[in-house]
């Protein structure tokens, strides 16, 4: 397949500085009798997810020849941590195809503090994992009997199923509670059984894929209800505007003497009447307030909307948990590389823009400050939330905090790749190709903007323009949120490119919509209120994420709850940005496009 080798190749060239190789089973293959290592990786509460803590947190057996269980893996690839995993060795001995019986890891003696650790965590229902080969594993630490006391899983049984030289599928039992007091003795033990399957292996991670929750009948109906409503409605839209400026444009490009003898004629207040659209072509290719600003967060939004629609294409291309090549993290992987060749849609679209509507109007250094709002607008966004994000972590020594060292390579990154290509794309959008004309002259002092009734004001056109979008993806919102939130792999990446086709559609027209009763309203300052227009669906999106926090989930404290609503800032500003430069787009073709078939005198 060309996506199982050239897709992980340019991976592996653009973060070969910055990634080393995890364990000697990165090709899942294995000879008899070869070792075969066990990875354990956190430990939580099941309610909340964000809420993981190192393994070895609990007083579970160490590993021996010395393994260091309280330092982060040095071995483990920027993805990995970014995605919240902390693998350490487990110690076990595991041989490819070798039967194990029930073999005493250690035995722990416990006292206050581990008694207790493990008497919280049976209490609040905590679970760890570990993989084998790549494959997740969980179990729960233990259970709480009706009296109150806190049992404790002490054996476990794994049995492994091979097909040829390759494992395909690891299952878990635990058993042997044993009370958690102080003073008593816990002896832990693990059994091994391998058995021969014949699963193929690009298959054998189905098993961890809800087919049944994610193509649900109600899935696939409420997919196809909410697709055939928006295009019923974009259809009704364009006829509209179709109709209205059809009508307009023959009323505007008629002989203006023709035009004011059969007005005058027929209804002498008429000429009182000539209001609309057309009135401000002297201002409406103005350049917008701020203009630095407004390119930066154009220039971001596409950049932005390329990096979803890489990984969207990129899972739909080959299912990321279903064939050959798969890592921990290969989502955070494939958006690193794609934020960063995306670097160069920035600084174009960022320095064209600029270019068009502001560098007659502003000094030599303005393009220079678009162009450094573009460079860091997006890092800055997320270095704000993520160093909020981290500290808490820290403070509470989970499992989610980033390490220095992984800072210090994801802002190399940033300052040896993305800059310079942000760079290269705003000169090449600044100086490659001739000045866009604008299809009528600009004033040279701006038309005074009257009062306009209630849907010509941006204050009423701007939420209103969001909910029709968020009514699109609502529906596959949900499904996403459950992914992320209550551990369920998301695998119908063909809904997801749909209603992100769907999404940017139905963006596109309300904002064209809000911009011409904008412009209708003889109020020429459209282009902020075209991309508010598209931004607004994130306020509805993160309205969403808080009614899905209260009455969807058990998340609770001070620690889930920072990282569920900091991650839901982010992704929901992201959204902005991303739908905002959508509906700036298409607003502007728009506008150029009703323009150029206007005869102004």
């Amino acid at each position: 397949m060309v996506r199982a080798t050239l897709i992980p190749l340019l991976l592996q060239l653009l973060l070969v500085p910055f990634r080393v190789v995890v364990c000697d089973d990165q090709y899942h293959s294995y000879k008899d009798g070869e070792r075969v290592n066990l990875w354990v990786n956190k430990v939580g509460p099941y309610a909340n997810p964000q809420e993981t803590y190192p393994y070895y947190s609990l007083p579970y057996c160490h590993p021996e020849d010395g393994h260091k269980t309280d330092e982060a893996d040095p071995n483990a690839s920027i993805s990995e941590v970014l995605s919240g995993h902390s693998l350490r060795l487990s110690g076990h001995h595991l041989y490819f195809a070798h039967d194990e019986k029930l073999m005493t890891e250690c035995k722990v003696t416990l006292d206050a503090v581990t008694s207790k650790k493990f008497s919280d965590a049976v209490q609040n229902m905590w679970f760890y994992q570990m993989y084998l080969d790549d494959l997740p594993v969980w179990g729960m630490v233990g259970e709480q009997a009706e009296d109150k006391k806190a049992y404790v899983y002490t054996k476990r049984k794994l049995t492994i199923a091979y097909n040829d030289n390759r494992i395909v599928e690891v299952n878990m039992t635990s058993e042997g509670l044993a009370l958690v007091e102080e003073g008593e003795d816990l002896t832990f033990a693990t059994a091994i059984e391998w058995k021969k399957s014949h699963k193929e292996f690009a298959r054998r991670f189905d098993r961890y894929l809800d087919d049944e929750f994610f193509r649900h009948q109600i899935h696939w109906f409420s997919i196809f209800n909410s697709f055939m409503m928006v295009i019923f409605l974009c259809g009704l839209v364009a006829l509209i505007l179709i109709r209205t400026l059809k009508r307009d444009f023959s009323k505007y490009s008629r002989d203006i003497d023709e035009e004011m003898d059969s007005l005058h004629a027929s209804n002498p207040s008429a000429l009182s009447e000539d209001a609309g659209w057309k009135q401000v072509h002297g201002d409406v290719f103005r350049a917008p307030r701020l203009p630095g600003l407004l390119s930066a967060l154009v220039g971001t939004g596409w950049q932005l909307f390329v990096i979803v629609a890489s990984v969207i294409v990129f899972a739909v291309a080959g299912p990321i948990h279903g064939d050959v090549y798969e890592e921990r993290g290969e989502v955070v992987a494939v958006s690193i590389v794609a934020y960063v060749l995306s670097s160069v849609v920035a600084g174009h679209t960022s320095g064209r823009f600029y270019r068009t509507y502001a560098d007659k109007n502003t000094s030599s250094a303005g393009w220079q400050g678009a162009m450094g709002l573009t460079l860091a607008l997006l890092p800055m966004l997320a270095f704000s939330i993520m160093s909020v994000l981290n500290a808490i972590a820290l403070g509470y020594g989970t499992a989610n905090v980033i390490p220095f060292g992984v800072i210090v390579r994801v802002t190399a990154i940033w300052t040896f790749l993305s800059i310079p290509l942000t760079v290269i794309g705003t000169l090449l959008g600044r100086h490659a190709g001739r000045r866009a004309a604008f299809p009528c002259r600009v004033n040279s002092i701006p038309r005074p903007v009257p009062d306009a009734p209630w849907y010509g004001r941006p204050a009423y056109l701007v939420p209103l323009s969001g909910l029709l979008p968020f009514g699109s993806i609502f529906i596959e919102l949900y499904y996403v949120l459950t992914s992320l939130w209550n551990y369920k792999f998301y695998h119908v990446y063909g809904f997801m490119l749909g209603v992100y086709a769907i999404m940017c559609v139905v963006v596109s027209m309300t904002s064209i919509i809000a911009t011409y009763f904008c412009l209708n309203a003889e109020n020429h300052g459209w282009q902020w209120t075209a991309y508010a227009s598209g931004a607004s669906m994130s306020a509805y999106v993160f309205l969403y994420a808080t009614y899905y926090f209260i009455w969807k989930t058990q998340m609770h404290g001070l620690l889930q709850t920072t990282f569920y609503f900091g991650y839901s800032t982010l992704i929901s500003l992201s959204l902005g940005l991303l739908c905002g430069a959508l509906g700036h787009y298409a607003s502007n073709k728009f506008v150029r496009s009703i323009f150029q078939n206007v005869k102004v005198d």
